[in-house]
C-alpha cells in the first residue's frame, strides 16, 4: 500500500527529535499511514509516555500541550521546568538568552548546541558560537533538551548538551489557527497558521508578530520595547512507491527584530529605588537584525532502514548600537566601576553625565556609542541513517550520521562620540571610527555512530563522534594583511551508556562520554580546547500514572575555557573576544523530576510536576586571570552564575472545558565573579521565587479564551550586574488572549 502522506512530522520526529531510543517502546509499523502517525505521536511524547523509557542519557521533551499551558514566549521560562539547566536572565523577554546545562557558562548560550528542526541554528556555530540570534519561541511546537551521552550525536559543543526547537509540521488535512493576545506594558501578540495536504503535495504558512512597549522607564522619555516578526513556509511532495517511503520538503523562513534594548544597567541604590529605570545615556541603544533560512529535506525509508538528508543555509545580519563607555583618557572609568560606586568623587562626575543630570563639560566626559555590525552565514548538508541488524545472534540498533558544515562571521565594528546636553545625546561631529574589522570562518566535517544492543535486561549503547575542522582568521583592517591565522582541529569523542531494566516500571541508567568545545579561529594555539569527561548515573520509574527520574552527574572538566565579550563585561576592552584557560574544574549535581496526576471524583484532574537541580562547582587550581568573571582564583572557588539549588513546581486543575495552571520556580543566589580582585568579587544575586498563572476556557466552536499572569507577586530582583550595572527581572505582566483552531 502506498504511503502517500508522509508529512513533515515524520522528518520532525525521526530526525528533529533525533531518533530517540524510546522507539524501543514502539512496535515496528507497516507502511500503513495510520500506523506511521501512531509511531510519530508516540515519539513526540518523551517524558509523558505511559511506558518506561529505556534510552540511556538524559532527554527531556516539552510538547505542544505543555507549551500551550502557559504560552511562554520566553525560552528562559520554558526551560526552568527542565532539571540541569542554568540561566542568566538579561532583558526579561528572552530576546537574547543565556543558557547553560550542568554548570557550563550560560553566556549567550555559546556552550550548548542550539538547533531548529535538527539543524544548527546559531549564526556561526563553529566560528562564533555566541547566540545573538535565537529563534522565536512563539512558533515552536516542541522543545527538546539532551544532556550527557544523549547529546553525543550533536556538535560541535558536547560538554554540556543540546537544545532542539521543533517548528510546526505540515498537516495531513486542512488545518489552521489564530492566536491573539494583549497585555500591559504595551504587549501584543498575533499568530496564524494554515496548512493542508492535497494528494501528494502539502504546504504550511506560519506567521507570528510580537511587540511590547517595554517595562523600563527611560530618563527623559523614549522607547524601551521591541518588535519581532517571523514568517515560515513549508512545502513537501510525496514520492513514495509500494516499496519505499520517500518525501522531499522545503522550508523557508524570514524573521526580524528591532529592540530598544541596552547593556546599561543601574547602580544598586538606583535599582532599590526603581528597578525599571533606564539612564539617559542609553537612549540611542538599538538592536536591529534580520535572519533568513532555507532548508531542503529528503526522507527515504522502508521496513529495514530510514535515511534523512538535509541541506541548509542560514544568513544573519545585525546592527547592535549601544553605549560602550566614556572617552576617558587619564580619568577613564569603566561603566561597571562607575555604577559599582557612583558616589566616589571622580565616578560621581561621570555618573551625573550618564544620568543626564549634568552636561558634558570635558573631552573625557564624552560618551562613546558603538555599532557592533556583523554578518554571518551558516550552511551545510547532513545525513543520518537508522537501521537494525543482527550480528552473532544479537540485535543492533545502529545510527550513523555525517555533516559537512561551513560558517563565517564578518565584524565591522565602529564607534561614534556624543556629548550629553540637557538630558539628550548629541553627536559631537567627529568622524566615525572603525574599531574591529575582521573575518572568521570554519569548514567542518563531523561524523557519529551509535550502536545499541540488548543483552537480557541491559540496553547498552556505544557511541563515537568525530569533529574535524579547519578554521581561518583574517584581520581586515588596512595595513593588517599579515595578521591572519589558520588552524585545524581533529578529535574523537567516545561514549558508552546503558539502561538496565529492573522491572516493567523501573530501571537504572548510566553513561560516560567525552565533551569538547573548540576555540575560535582567531585564538592563539596555546589556548587549549575545553575538554571534559562526563559521568551520569540514575534511575527511572513509570507505572503509567506516576513518573520519577533522578540522575547524578559529574563533569570532570580538564580545561575550562571562557571568552571575553561585550555581554560579559565592559572591562574586556582591548581583550574583547580573547579566550582564557581556566584549568581543571569539577561540576557535580543531581537532577530530579517527578510527575503525577490526581483524578477527582467529579471528573476533574490535577497534573502535578516537580523539577529540582542541585549543582556544585569547584576550580581545582589557583591562578590569576584577566577574565573579569574570574580574577584571582583560589582552588576551591565556585563558578559564577551557577545557583546551588533550583526548584520548579507545577500544579493544574483541569475540567471538561477549562483549566487553571500555576508554576512556581525558585532560583538560588549566584556569584557575579568567582575570585578576588574584580569589581564584582564577592557580589551575588539574591535568591528569587516567581509564580506564574494561566487559565483557559474552551467555548467549543467559538474558540478558546485565556488569561495569564507572569510574576504574580511582582517580585523584581537583580538577575545580573553584567555587562555594566544591575539588571532587573521582568515585573508582573498580564495578558488576555483568544485562540481559534480548525
Amino acid at each position: 500500500m502506498k504511503f502517500n502522506k508522509i508529512t513533515s512530522a515524520v522528518v520532525g520526529s525521526l530526525i528533529a527529535t533525533s531518533q530517540l531510543a524510546i522507539a524501543d517502546d514502539v512496535e515496528t509499523p507497516d507502511a500503513d499511514h495510520n500506523a506511521k502517525h501512531e509511531m510519530i505521536e508516540r515519539l513526540q511524547i518523551i517524558g509523558h509516555s505511559d511506558k518506561l523509557r529505556k534510552e540511556a542519557g538524559s532527554a527531556t521533551l516539552i510538547g505542544e500541550v505543555e507549551l500551550d499551558k502557559f504560552k511562554f514566549d520566553d525560552i528562559n521560562r520554558v526551560l526552568y521546568s527542565v532539571p540541569g539547566v542554568n540561566i542568566r536572565e538579561e532583558d526579561g523577554y528572552g530576546l537574547r538568552p543565556n543558557i547553560g546545562f550542568r554548570g557550563v557558562t550560560p553566556e549567550r548560550s555559546k556552550k550548548i548546541t542550539v538547533m531548529e528542526d535538527g539543524v544548527l541554528i546559531g549564526p556561526a556555530p563553529y566560528s562564533a558560537p555566541a547566540a545573538y540570534y535565537f529563534p522565536m519561541m512563539a512558533k515552536m511546537t516542541a522543545v527538546e533538551v539532551f544532556k550527557g551521552p544523549a547529546a553525543i550525536k550533536y556538535g560541535p559543543n558536547t560538554v554540556a548538551g543540546a537544545l532542539n526547537l521543533t517548528s510546526r509540521a505540515i498537516p495531513d488535512d486542512s488545518e489552521g489557527g489564530v492566536d491573539f493576545s494583549g497585555g500591559n506594558h504595551g504587549f501584543a501578540k498575533a499568530k496564524a497558521y494554515y496548512g493542508n495536504t492535497n494528494g501528494d503535495f502539502g504546504y504550511l504558512i506560519d506567521v507570528a508578530h510580537i511587540e511590547a512597549e517595554g517595562y523600563k522607564e527611560l530618563d527623559g522619555g523614549g522607547d524601551t520595547g521591541f518588535e519581532k516578526q517571523d514568517i515560515m513556509a513549508k512545502f513537501n511532495y510525496d514520492l513514495s512507491t509500494k516499496d519505499y517511503n520517500q518525501l522531499i520538503e522545503l522550508k523557508l523562513g524570514y524573521s526580524t527584530e528591532i529592540s530598544d534594548e541596552t547593556y546599561l544597567g543601574l547602580s544598586d541604590a538606583d535599582f532599590a529605588e526603581n528597578p525599571n529605570r533606564r539612564y539617559a545615556a542609553s537612549q540611542k541603544d538599538l538592536m536591529d537584525w534580520d535572519h533568513q533560512q532555507v532548508q531542503l529535506t529528503h526522507y527515504f525509508s522502508n521496513d529495514e532502514f530510514n535515511i534523512t538528508t538535509r541541506a541548509y543555509r542560514n544568513d544573519f545580519e545585525r546592527s547592535w548600537n549601544k553605549i560602550n563607555g566614556f572617552k576617558g583618557g587619564q580619568l577613564y572609568r569603566s561603566l561597571q566601576s562607575i555604577l559599582s560606586d557612583p558616589t566616589e568623587e571622580t565616578n560621581a562626575l561621570f555618573y551625573q553625565v550618564l544620568t543626564g543630570q549634568r552636561d558634558t563639560s570635558a573631552e573625557y566626559e564624552k560618551i562613546i556609542l558603538g555599532d557592533n555590525f556583523r554578518t554571518y552565514y551558516s550552511q551545510g548538508i547532513q545525513s543520518e541513517l537508522n537501521t537494525t541488524v543482527k550480528v552473532a545472534g544479537l540485535e543492533h540498533k545502529v545510527s550513523v550520521g555525517v555533516r559537512y558544515h561551513q560558517d563565517q562571521i564578518k565584524r565591522r565594528h565602529t564607534e561614534d562620540t556624543f556629548f550629553m546636553q540637557s538630558g539628550r545625546l548629541m553627536d559631537d561631529g567627529t568622524d566615525t571610527v572603525s574599531t574591529t574589522t575582521n573575518l572568521e570562518e570554519t569548514d567542518a566535517l563531523s561524523i557519529y555512530a551509535q550502536d545499541t544492543i540488548v543483552v537480557d535486561n541491559l540496553d547498552l549503547t556505544f557511541g563515537l563522534r568525530g569533529e574535524f575542522f579547519d578554521s581561518y582568521y583574517q584581520n581586515e583592517k588596512p595595513g593588517s594583511e599579515d595578521d591572519w591565522q589558520k588552524k585545524e582541529s581533529r578529535i574523537w569523542l567516545p561514549s558508552v551508556s546503558g539502561f538496565y531494566t529492573l522491572s516493567e516500571n523501573a530501571g537504572l541508567l548510566f553513561g560516560i562520554h567525552e565533551g569538547f568545545i573548540p576555540t575560535s579561529p582567531q585564538e592563539r594555539p596555546e589556548i587549549a580546547i575545553e575538554n571534559s569527561i562526563n559521568y551520569e548515573f540514575g534511575g527511572r520509574y513509570n507505572d503509567g500514572q506516576n513518573q520519577v527520574e533522578a540522575v547524578f552527574f559529574f563533569n570532570d572538566i580538564k580545561n575550562l575555557k571562557e571568552s571575553c565579550s561585550f555581554s560579559a563585561a565592559d572591562a574586556c576592552g582591548d581583550i574583547l573576544d580573547t579566550e582564557f584557560n581556566g584549568g581543571e574544574v569539577d561540576v557535580l549535581g543531581l537532577e530530579f523530576t517527578a510527575r503525577t496526576a490526581v483524578n477527582w471524583d467529579n471528573g476533574w484532574e490535577s497534573p502535578i510536576s516537580l523539577a529540582y537541580t542541585y549543582t556544585s562547582s569547584e576550580f581545582k587550581t589557583s591562578f590569576d586571570s584577566d577574565f573579569p568573571m574570574w580574577g584571582q582564583i583560589t582552588a576551591g572557588d565556585e563558578l559564577p552564575y551557577l545557583p546551588e539549588n533550583q526548584i520548579t513546581l507545577s500544579f493544574g486543575l483541569v475540567g471538561n472545558s477549562w483549566d487553571v495552571n500555576a508554576i512556581a520556580r525558585y532560583v538560588g543566589e549566584m556569584q557575579e565573579a568567582s575570585g578576588e580582585g574584580e569589581i564584582l568579587s564577592g557580589v551575588t544575586t539574591k535568591a528569587q521565587t516567581i509564580l506564574d498563572l494561566s487559565a483557559h476556557y474552551d467555548f467549543d466552536e467559538i474558540g478558546r479564551f485565556y488569561v495569564k499572569l507572569d510574576n504574580v507577586f511582582d517580585d523584581q530582583e537583580i538577575v545580573s550586574r553584567r555587562p555594566y550595572g544591575a539588571r532587573p527581572s521582568k515585573p508582573r505582566q498580564f495578558q488576555v488572549g483568544y485562540q481559534f483552531t480548525f
